[in-house]
C-alpha cells in the first residue's frame, strides 16, 4: 500500500485512517522511526507482547522476596 502525504506543522506526519486501521494502529501507540540509506524513512509500530515469558502472582513475589531477605540476613 502506498500513499503520498504532506508534512504538516512542526514536521508532523499524519497516517491516513485506512492505513492506520489496516495495521491496527491507534492513538497513543508508539512507532520506531529508522532513517535508512539516502533519504528513506521506515516506521515500525511497537507492539506490546501478547504473551509473557512467565506469569507469577503476588503471593509468589512475596515468598521470593522473603527468601531473598532471609538469605541476606535481613529481618523484615
Amino acid at each position: 500500500m502506498e500513499r503520498i502525504i504532506r508534512v504538516g506543522k512542526r514536521n508532523a506526519i499524519y497516517i491516513p485512517k485506512d492505513i492506520a486501521e489496516s495495521i491496527n494502529l491507534k492513538e497513543g501507540d508508539k512507532i520506531e522511526l529508522i532513517v535508512k540509506e539516502g533519504d528513506k524513512i521506515e516506521l515500525i509500530p511497537l507492539r506490546k507482547p501478547t504473551k509473557y515469558w512467565a506469569e507469577i502472582d503476588v503471593n509468589e513475589v512475596e515468598e521470593i522476596g522473603e527468601e531473598i531477605s532471609k538469605s541476606l540476613g535481613i529481618n523484615s
